[in-house]
């Protein structure tokens, strides 16, 4: 008999077949409905590649959604502005481009020796003239995968929490996820934000092994877990895309 597949607590449904939009201002905004059994009611959230997407609830309709995405306008237009005026990381990095690294701003620089550095780590690269973001990328997500994964066992036995494995992974829209088997998934990325960011993270996800949902009482224990996190939300929320 073949094992059933790990699911996951974030589930991804696929959009509605048709394509979709709506106009916010002077924006044509493309609309994604995802169908979320465990949703109360109808929710809209403003993604960072600039979709729309709309939560639709057990016995909701795709026809009720845009309704209500329709009433939020306002509110759409107004995350839009928001969206734009957000930094953004240049595309190619050189030497002189700075990023995020563990919360603080690094700059790449080049030694005598040819190797490029930033806050302090060093690597060997081919052509130090080329773009030096993918080696460097590549070289973040090996730092990130030892030390998130440390992290996570460490939060998860200070507040006895099991948990059954830890991967870290290339997600584009998540930073985390927990699944019911009790694994841990994190996003590499996280590696540039704030511990205190981090540690939200993780501790957000170790909550959804207590409450595999976003109720009241997940909510009440990620604020027992980590007190402070309403301040790394607002962080994630301004500074989040300067990790993409």
């Amino acid at each position: 008999m073949n094992e059933k597949p790990d699911r996951q607590f974030q589930l991804d449904f696929s959009p509605a077949p048709m394509p979709n939009t709506l106009q916010a201002g002077s924006q044509r905004v493309p609309l994604q409905f995802v169908r979320q059994p465990r949703a109360r009611r109808y929710l809209l959230r403003l993604q960072s590649d600039g979709v729309a997407r709309v939560t639709v609830p057990r016995g909701g309709t795709i026809a009720e959604a845009r309704d209500f995405a329709a009433r939020n306008i306002a509110w759409l237009e107004k995350q839009l502005k928001r969206l734009a005026a957000e930094p953004e990381m240049p595309a190619v990095w050189r030497v002189g481009t700075e990023f995020l690294f563990r919360g603080e701003r690094a700059r790449i620089g080049l030694d005598a020796g040819g190797m490029i550095c930033f806050g302090g780590e060093k690597l060997k690269v081919a052509d130090a003239a080329a773009d030096l973001r993918p080696a460097i990328q590549h070289y973040l997500r090996r730092l990130a995968v030892p030390e998130l994964s440390l992290r996570v066992l460490e939060l998860a036995g200070r507040h006895g929490i099991s948990i059954t494995r830890v991967t870290v992974r290339n997600q584009k829209r998540r930073w985390g996820s927990c699944s019911h088997r009790g694994g841990i998934s994190l996003n590499w990325r996280l590696i540039q934000a704030p511990p205190a960011v981090r540690d939200y993270i993780i501790l957000h996800e170790l909550a959804h092994r207590r409450h595999m949902n976003h109720s009241k009482l997940f909510w009440d224990e990620v604020a027992g877990l980590c007190p402070d996190y309403r301040s790394a939300e607002r962080w994630i929320k301004t500074h989040g895309k300067l990790l993409r």
